[in-house]
């Protein structure tokens, strides 16, 4: 179970919560989740709808017995790895010097 904070870090939390760094850090946070996520799901969705409703182009042959749908189906994995990546450098770019600091900040004050 974990520790009950300090009242110096519960103090040290409740301060840089407010501060406009933390909220730029929310900002850089739901400015990249938010829209690839519904792209995601987007995409997503028109692999489900076209596996059902449109089976005819999901059966379209490709090369030999590779069709339209395998190929979807192999670009969700693709597609999840990409964003995964993408997230990691869009983070260590906008988002974890925010983040660093903040807790650098974090530290010192609750360990006072």
């Amino acid at each position: 179970m974990p520790e009950k904070a300090t009242p110096q870090a519960q103090a040290a939390y409740d301060r840089i919560h407010a501060t406009d760094e933390f909220a730029r850090l929310k900002k850089a946070y739901r400015g990249f989740v938010v829209p690839m996520t519904i792209a995601f799901m987007s995409w997503y969705l028109l692999y489900v709808l076209c596996s059902n409703y449109a089976s005819g182009f999901m059966d379209t042959k490709v090369v030999g017995n590779i069709n339209i749908a395998l190929i979807f189906g192999l670009l969700q994995f693709v597609t999840t790895f990409g964003v995964a990546y993408w997230y990691a450098q869009y983070s260590a770019k906008h988002m974890d010097p925010i983040a660093d600091a903040l807790n650098d900040e974090y530290e010192q004050e609750a360990n006072r």
